[in-house]
């Protein structure tokens, strides 16, 4: 490898924390944009008897979290105080209860991860009682909170229909967007 591909190498090299904390934000932000485009009625909507409403989604991700990321590494990540089959139920019922709940869980999160090191990562947890590395943990939350979202995204975009705002690639503008995106990479050379 020759100095500057090593230096290129180095210029794209992040840490796992780093990395994972991105796609955490990312996530939030996915979420919360696809919320910002529904109606505060249509948080709580559910479109058949057996699906969840947006806020029943939330309320699941922001108690998820407060258990999963509470001491997140002393204690187990399934609180004994958790009554997971009540997130499914009574929501908060208004916007801003609902965003209040959203955030705290997240606060829970990136407050249990931002001060994690590197060397954090091997150390050993459990989730109802099973062991899992700090890594595991964290890619079992990416895994399990992407699903969540997605069904938000999902659900935002049903219920807004042709005034949907796309939150990444328009459909029909990939072109387009891949011309911005070389324009700005040429213009950091």
């Amino acid at each position: 490898m020759t100095g500057e591909n090593k230096a290129m190498a180095l210029k794209f090299t992040t840490s796992y924390l780093e990395d994972s904390l991105s796609v955490f934000r990312y996530y939030k932000k996915l979420a919360e944009g696809a919320m910002a485009q529904v109606s505060d009625e249509q948080l709580f909507v559910a479109i058949d008897p057996e699906s969840n409403s947006i806020a029943i989604i939330v309320k699941h991700m922001a108690g998820n979290m407060r258990s999963r990321f509470t001491d997140f590494l002393t204690t187990d990540g399934e609180k004994p105080d958790r009554d997971r089959d009540s997130e499914f139920v009574d929501p908060p019922h208004t916007r801003p209860a609902l965003i209040e709940f959203w955030e705290q869980g997240w606060s829970t999160l990136f407050g249990a991860l931002e001060p994690l090191a590197e060397a954090d990562l091997t150390r050993t947890i459990t989730i109802r009682g099973e062991p899992h590395s700090v890594t595991q943990a964290i890619n079992r939350q990416v895994a399990h909170y992407s699903y969540h979202v997605g069904q938000i995204v999902m659900l935002a975009k049903h219920f807004q229909h042709a005034q949907w705002k796309s939150l990444s690639v328009p459909r029909n503008q990939s072109a387009e967007f891949n011309r911005r995106v070389e324009a700005r990479e040429a213009s950091q050379r």
